[in-house]
């Protein structure tokens, strides 16, 4: 067989994924097989594949190729999201790069855009995941505005109104000027500024008098409609029944007293301004004061405002102060750190802005919700993310669903001459609801005039487990039952609340039953300077680039070598320069295995046969390991755990023993046990390393056409052979003392030498290892016997005596010293020892199996340092 010097990923690559595409392996329908599926947390259907994407992803495919080796029925469903505000924003910057203003055209001309758009554009992020190995169900591809998706979006809203769950009400928004649209409280991100904090002179009715208030807006004084201070601050008693001019518009406003205020802060005094500030707006409504907007929807001020009219709210900071200043209402600025609210879309500063919207009550769903992770039915990994989900549950605010935008799910609300609104799932079922409501009005559809929002992009995906298989519009239909719940989610905890905690709501609402037992949060991808990886900071390398220069499976291997579940990942390109080695490796071991020629009438060496078995012995231990960490969900270290198996004990040691001599044959029993234990570890690690070990798996012996280890069986651990593992990590200790003996000693490995062991306490002799031992340190001769040897260097093997006869003559003041060296450690040790079992408080309180473990060190250590003494004397 003829096999290439070097690997070649990307020719592999393409070769297998086109083949597992071909044959179909990826799709999945239901079976008499046990379902296991996962569905991909949908990218935004502008995205393209960033550093988290493929972190995300390979641990999705790595699962999901693991349950399909062990017998499930395996569906990764795959899909898109439609991402209303980042779509739009694209669509709206490639029109105005044409020349074309959004204003200027009607709702379905933007949107026959949009869908040009996304058609374009739209399927970038999916056909990258097909060069990182992703093994979905690319036939049951879905995207948030598929007409069925679309439409059991709309049977929910539906649904939930009708609940009185849904309702439209005038509430304080969190207002984004650039995309003009509400966002919700989880989309705005608080960040750390530098401010500075205007104290600002308000002058009291009739008088030249005035007091003194602090603000880091001073813009929104426009818009106040009173002043507030505490009921208990004595300095301001006296403004009692007092009016207050707001200053360069001359406003009167009353003055208030509230416990709300924070006496310590600022001058203790509150400027209230009910249109601009959450807290402003709720004393607003307790004081029922006047509440005047001065901004315009792209933050420019408007007519209510007086001054500065249409100009940009942070333009006008800079002029209204120094204008303050000049015309004396302005006493002092001082520097201030803060924390603004920003939108996670477009990094634009929040409005806080009155605004009427459609609202969802999340307080009776996040209950269930809440308990279903409380109580283990789905579970966190890691476990720690359970407080975080909890205090959100036990916070949870009514959600903002609707968004001033045209791409999206329209909200299916129509409202009617006499300002009624009506929710149905089309025009037509709204006419026919709104003729029996209203008979007397004649009513056509004319008549009825849509919302113009849209739903929340999050509003389609919360129902995604379900709505992918269409488990809304047909509760019954066989994927629902069959598929739902699924097993794992995959996701960053950053969207523990926007989308996790809100499927589970939808799930036990819209089916009853949890959609997904395990929930796996990954942590975040930073560089070595612990930055987050992201486009602006430039620190994120290109993961089709990456792909490219050290093949998928290195830079999935990279990826997974230091991402324990919740934590960051320190990203560091060397990591997948190390997945590419481990790829050479294997590569190389199939290379030397493949390349040895067979004799059948050879019999088995002793050692090869010692070897197989010990090494099958290791696989089921390790194998059992990996299975354990599976279960645990710590990827991590199931994939660190299948690497030292690998590249540890089956290409440095095992290989290593039962290699013949160089240009000699291997016998064939030999032979087929190796390239059986070569597939075995093959299947072990194709969920990680898909296309390498796919190839190689066809490379170590002919299969027939259309089998795929991907679809093959993953090995099960059998019985494990304790009692070979430890004579073999004896037998390991002696030939590594041995190279080193040689070492120290300037003996060469092609000389051979004799090797004698004394058995301690008339212990019977354990040759297990004799011909391996030998094979590997070119031993001639292998004796036991029962006295010390004469003439003859020796070394100690945990408390067995080995002596090597040497025929030339050794450095014998080197040998004292080293000697006198390990004799001086071992009494140092030995006091140690014998100081803690000197305790009585030790030797009474600790477990039994800790002080016997205490007892043999001291045994041991007895009897080494009686072995030194006994190697110092012969040397003087």
């Amino acid at each position: 067989m003829q096999i290439s010097p070097k690997y070649n990923p990307q020719e592999t690559e393409n070769k297998w994924y086109a083949h597992w595409m071909e044959k179909g392996y990826f799709h999945s329908k239901p079976n008499e097989k046990p379902p296991y599926t996962i569905v991909i947390p949908p990218p935004n259907v502008t995205g393209v594949l960033h550093m988290g994407h493929m972190l995300n992803n390979t641990i999705q495919d790595v699962i999901i190729r693991r349950a399909r080796m062990k017998g499930f029925n395996a569906c990764w469903v795959p899909g898109t999201d439609h991402a209303s505000i980042a779509t739009e924003a694209k669509v709206v910057a490639k029109l105005r790069d044409e020349g074309i203003q959004k204003a200027d055209l009607s709702r379905e001309e933007f949107l026959k855009h949009a869908w040009e758009w996304k058609e374009k554009h739209g399927g970038i992020i999916l056909e990258q995941l097909k060069k990182l190995g992703a093994s979905c169900d690319w036939n049951r591809t879905k995207f948030t505005m598929d007409e069925d998706m679309y439409e059991s979006v709309i049977q929910v809203f539906v649904d939930l109104y009708n609940k009185g769950l849904i309702y439209r009400g005038v509430r304080m928004v969190n207002w984004d000027p650039k995309a003009l649209t509400a966002v919700s409280d989880e989309e705005v991100i608080y960040k750390e500024v530098n401010s500075k904090l205007y104290y600002l002179k308000y002058f009291i009715e009739g008088s030249n008098d005035f007091i003194t208030i602090a603000t880091t807006r001073p813009e929104t004084i426009l818009g106040d409609t009173a002043v507030c201070v505490h009921p208990e601050d004595e300095r301001y008693a006296y403004l009692k029944g007092k009016k207050v001019l707001v200053p360069l518009i001359n406003r009167t406003i009353p003055v208030i007293f509230d416990e709300y205020v924070d006496r310590e802060f600022g001058t203790g005094c509150l400027k209230i301004t009910p249109a601009h500030d959450i807290n402003d707006y709720n004393l607003g409504n307790k004081y029922k004061l006047e509440t005047i907007d001065i901004f315009n929807d792209n933050g420019t001020l408007n007519e209510k405002a007086q001054l500065y009219v249409g100009e940009d709210r942070f333009a006008v900071r800079k002029k209204i102060s120094k204008e303050l200043e000049e015309k004396g209402h302005l006493a002092k600025i001082e520097e201030y750190a803060n924390k603004v609210g920003y939108s996670e879309r477009t990094d634009e500063v929040i409005e806080p802005k009155l605004s009427i919207q459609w609202f969802m009550r999340m307080g009776e769903m996040a209950k269930p919700a809440l308990d279903v992770v409380m109580n283990d039915d789905i579970k966190f990994h890691p476990v720690k993310f359970k407080n975080t989900y909890r205090h959100w549950m036990e916070n949870v605010k009514d959600w903002c669903i609707s968004r001033q935008l045209w791409w999206g799910q329209r909200i299916p609300a129509w409202y009617l001459p006499n300002r009624e609104i009506v929710v149905a799932m089309n025009a037509e079922d709204a006419l026919k609801t709104a003729q029996l409501k209203f008979p007397e009005l004649n009513l056509t559809v004319a008549d009825l005039i849509q919302d113009e929002d849209v739903l929340d992009t999050w509003f389609s995906s919360w129902l995604w487990p379900i709505s992918v298989f269409d488990g809304i519009r047909n509760p019954e239909n066989e994927d629902i039952k069959y598929y739902y719940p699924t097993k794992d989610l995959i996701t960053a905890p950053e969207i523990l609340f926007f989308w996790v905690a809100r499927m589970i709501m939808a799930g036990l609402e819209y089916r009853k039953e949890i959609p997904f037992k395990n929930v796996y949060l990954t942590g975040i991808v930073r560089d070595k300077l612990g930055r987050k990886m992201s486009k602006s900071l430039g620190n994120s390398p290109d993961p089709i680039m990456l792909m490219e220069k050290y093949g998928a499976d290195g830079v999935r291997v990279g990826m997974l070598l230091t991402s324990p579940a919740g934590n960051d990942l320190p990203f560091d390109e060397s990591l997948c320069e190390q997945g590419r080695n481990f790829n050479n490796k294997i590569w190389n071991a199939l290379r030397l295995v493949t390349g040895w020629e067979v004799d059948a009438t050879l019999p088995q060496p002793e050692y090869a046969k010692v070897a197989i078995e010990w090494f099958n012995a290791k696989f089921n231990e390790t194998l059992l390991q990996i299975e354990d960490h599976y279960e645990k969900y710590r990827l991590s270290d199931a994939l660190m755990t299948a690497y030292k198996l690998v590249w540890d004990d089956f290409c440095s040691w095992y290989l290593e023993m039962i290699k013949p001599a160089y240009q000699h044959p291997i016998d064939k029993a030999t032979f087929e046990a190796t390239i059986a234990i070569f597939d075995k570890l093959m299947k072990v690690l194709h969920p990680f390393m898909p296309f390498i070990t796919e190839e190689i798996w066809h490379l170590l012996e002919e299969k027939n056409e259309g089998n795929s280890i991907m679809v093959s069986e993953m090995p099960e651990a059998s019985a494990i052979n304790q009692e070979i593992l430890q004579q073999f990590n004896f037998a390991l200790e002696i030939i590594i003392a041995i190279r080193t003996f040689r070492k120290d000693k300037n003996i060469l490995n092609k000389e051979s030498i004799s090797l004698y062991i004394r058995k301690n306490n008339n212990e019977s002799a354990d040759a297990t290892f004799d011909s391996l031992v030998a094979k590997l340190c070119n031993i001639d001769k292998i004796e036991y016997i029962t006295e010390k040897m004469e003439n003859a260097q020796s070394f100690i093997v945990k408390t067995t005596e080995c002596y090597i006869p040497l025929s030339q003559n050794i450095d014998v003041e080197a040998e004292f010293t080293k000697l006198q060296t390990e004799l001086d450690y071992a009494n140092k040790f030995l006091n140690s020892v014998k100081q803690k079992l000197s305790n009585e408080r030790f030797v009474n309180s600790a477990p039994a199996q800790v002080v016997d473990l205490e007892k043999k060190k001291q045994s041991d250590a007895e009897q080494k340092i009686q072995v030194l003494e006994e190697q110092i004397n012969k040397l003087k």
